[in-house]
């Protein structure tokens, strides 16, 4: 592949990512995507209706980082209105008296599941820190300090890391950490508050110790009490879409000056050559390598983009990252051919068919970040 043929065909899947995220995605989930009170729905069907149902505070959080990064790539659509909104009722009707978050509201908007969770919490901070600047907001950082106070008050946990919550779980897991992790450097960002770097650091070294089996630099998703790894088939389970993301966060953190991003380049090549098939990125494989699930949700092809992309920060005529991004394009544009623009398929089987149910709006995070990685990355040609 010549130099100025990947650089055309780079340039344009961002161009060609840009223009569904503008154009298709955000008007239809900035107007029917939200609800009259300001906050947003949880799905759309097949159909294009969107759901009347429970609403997860999780979706809350993540739908205002969507907005605020549209806001944040020039979309000139009412982001700014979408945001305040949301998180002022985010604020106002998610956040207990102790500081932590409510799981769930009712179909009414208001409060219908009291209990707090790490993922939840996870989604809160990071939701506050990318809001409180892009509204230019400081008094949104003192719910996020309340909220990371009652984490560290009551689930620190001696072994390391962070206890989930009140909502029963496996015993000890890396996802809630990695969200976790991403909040920190959104706050770091927002704030340079060397409490914030302490916090992402500590993550970071967590993860490098405990969650990368370091024969292989794959990450692995279910641990012990001790974050010992079980030698089990679930304890060898690998997500190549949460080695991906970590692969990003890792670099994000060598970018930011505040961990060495090593790591990063194993997680990425492990994923790539063992969770990569027919075009997509797979959902589960083990240690060695071989499949344990063929099918592909939406969610992994954006964190393939994330990963791929993140060699040009550093070099931007590396003409092997442009052509892993834009082939991480390629497999996510497929999830986008549906009736309702701006609208997407989730799971696709691994016979080729898809799974025919609701547009979840929680991956539209992992698309407008994905998307927005392609976009600054190709700025940068």
């Amino acid at each position: 592949m010549s130099a100025d043929y990947a650089i055309a065909a780079f340039k344009a899947a961002a161009a060609d990512a840009r223009r569904w995220l503008f154009e298709e995605a955000a008007p239809l989930w900035c107007t029917a995507g939200r609800h009259p009170d300001g906050m947003f729905v949880e799905a759309f069907s097949p159909a294009g209706e969107p759901s009347q149902g429970d609403r997860r505070l999780r979706v809350q959080a993540r739908q205002i980082f969507v907005f605020c990064e549209l806001g944040r790539l020039g979309w000139d659509g009412p982001w700014r209105d979408a945001v305040a909104q949301a998180v002022d009722v985010l604020v106002a009707r998610g956040q207990r008296e102790d500081g932590f978050m409510i799981h769930r509201f009712g179909p009414d908007g208001q409060p219908s599941d009291r209990r707090a969770d790490l993922y939840d919490s996870a989604f809160t901070l990071f939701a506050l820190g990318h809001a409180s600047q892009m509204l230019e907001r400081p008094d949104l950082l003192a719910p996020a300090e309340r909220l990371m106070a009652a984490i560290e008050r009551d689930w620190t946990n001696p072994q390391g890391g962070f206890d989930e919550g009140e909502i029963d779980g496996p015993p000890r897991r890396q996802n809630p950490h990695m969200h976790l992790l991403e909040a920190m450097i959104v706050l770091w960002q927002a704030t340079r508050d060397e409490a914030w770097a302490d916090r992402a650091r500590a993550l970071a070294t967590l993860g490098r110790d405990a969650f990368i089996e370091p024969a292989t630099g794959a990450l692995t998703e279910f641990f012990a009490p001790d974050w010992s790894r079980p030698d089990t088939d679930e304890g060898h389970a690998v997500e190549p879409g949460h080695c991906f993301e970590w692969a990003w966060l890792f670099a994000m953190l060598g970018k930011e000056g505040l961990f060495d991003p090593a790591p990063s380049q194993r997680l990425a090549a492990f994923g790539r050559a063992h969770g990569v098939v027919d075009g997509v990125a797979i959902n589960v494989v083990k240690l060695d390598g071989s499949v344990v699930d063929a099918g592909a949700r939406l969610w992994p092809q954006t964190e393939r983009i994330k990963a791929a992309v993140t060699p040009l920060w550093h070099d931007p005529a590396d003409t092997g990252a442009m052509a892993e991004a834009t082939a991480a394009w390629q497999g996510l544009k497929r999830y986008f051919d549906v009736p309702v623009k701006g609208s997407y398929r989730d799971k696709l089987k691994p016979d080729g068919s898809w799974v025919e149910e609701a547009a979840p709006a929680s991956s539209l995070y992992h698309i407008t970040l994905g998307i927005a990685e392609l976009i600054r990355a190709a700025e940068l040609m």
